[in-house]
């Protein structure tokens, strides 16, 4: 038999979290951001879930040939451009959209000698200063990109630093900057993140660029993503292997860090910081077994981890454990662990299946 752990994909939660999207933003196209293999949920099979979008998202050129070569041909935008004038010609071969965000991508759009035609988004820097051009060069540059032979359509797009705050003065005066440099310019424009969609209607625009939101996260700072409803979408579980009895003063776990101060029953789980489940998660941090709460014990090891079973003495050997999912929010362990829901889901390692519902 097989370790049990595994991640379960719930595809009719990412199809509805996408009609969220859809519904928040009901003027606007939908670019499904699908980067980092879907956020860590298997990017061809979300993809497919994922099919009625208007356009996908990627980090690069390597995740836009996964899906070229898998049949998929939707718009797909690379996120960060082209990393190397060499990619142009095949960034141009597989129809793919460039952000262009430096001189040096202008540069070689300027120089290259292609035969194909390719689809550019200028990428405005309106306040998160990480990628893109000044607002003050917004116009020239638009200008030069559509005098280019090898261009096809310049789009605007932005990304905003602070859209998980709802009421954030930032988001607002990135807006407002995004619209300034962008006022006398014809085409189409892009600023929402998943947050942006559902906090920002001034950021709808033309495209919306959902990620988190898909996946069943929240995007805001202690945000309740079922409050927003959504539903989640991966489900990280595995089984109890092994239960024992200890009596009051057993150490339980690596450095005997953890202790019990009275008789309990203990469980031992096959899922670990070598699965992705975070090591500075720690004693008291909320599981559910047979959907019945219980709580970790001791220090997470690689492929192990302790649970007290005392409060629910029904379960056993082949019990199934769940540490994010239903009815236990990927945010609120992600809180626990000091981190974000996005990096639990790309965290979450080669050796954990996804199991596909």
């Amino acid at each position: 038999m097989s370790r049990p752990a595994c991640a379960r994909i719930d595809l009719a939660a990412l199809t509805h979290n996408l009609s969220v999207a859809r519904k928040s933003a009901p003027r606007s196209q939908v670019m499904a951001v699908i980067k980092a293999d879907a956020y860590g949920h298997g990017v061809l099979q979300c993809a497919d879930a994922l099919k009625s979008a208007d356009a996908f998202a990627v980090a690069g050129i390597d995740e836009a040939l996964v899906l070229r070569a898998a049949g998929f041909e939707h718009r797909i935008l690379l996120l960060g451009g082209i990393f190397d004038p060499a990619e142009l010609d095949e960034a141009a071969a597989q129809n793919l959209d460039l952000v262009v965000h430096d001189a040096w991508q202008l540069a070689a759009l300027r120089n290259w000698s292609g035969a194909k035609r390719v689809n550019t988004w200028l990428k405005v820097d309106s306040g998160m200063h990480r990628l893109g051009i000044p607002t003050t060069a917004v116009a020239g540059v638009a200008q030069e990109l559509a005098a280019l032979n090898c261009v096809r359509k310049v789009r605007l797009m932005t990304h905003l630093a602070c859209a998980d705050e709802p009421g954030s003065a930032h988001t607002s005066q990135q807006l407002a900057e995004f619209a300034a440099c962008s006022r006398d310019f014809a085409g189409e424009r892009s600023i929402a993140n998943s947050a942006g969609v559902l906090a920002w209607p001034d950021a709808h625009a033309d495209w919306i660029r959902p990620g988190i939101m898909l996946y069943g996260g929240s995007p805001f700072v202690g945000g309740n993503a079922q409050a927003d409803g959504l539903l989640p979408v991966m489900h990280l579980e595995s089984r109890i292997i092994t239960v024992r009895d200890l009596a009051a003063g057993e150490a339980v776990g690596y450095g005997a860090t953890w202790k019990t101060d009275h008789p309990i029953r203990m469980g031992v789980v096959a899922m670990g910081y070598g699965d992705g489940y975070p090591r500075q998660l720690g004693t008291g941090t909320p599981v559910l077994v047979d959907d019945q709460p219980a709580r970790l014990i001791g220090r997470v090891s690689m492929d192990l981890i302790t649970l007290d079973l005392t409060a629910v003495p029904a379960v056993g050997v082949g019990s199934v454990v769940r540490f994010w999912g239903a009815g236990l929010p990927a945010d609120k362990i992600a809180g626990l662990a000091g981190t974000i829901s996005y990096e639990l889901f790309t965290g979450i390692t080669a050796r954990v299946p996804r199991v596909y519902c």
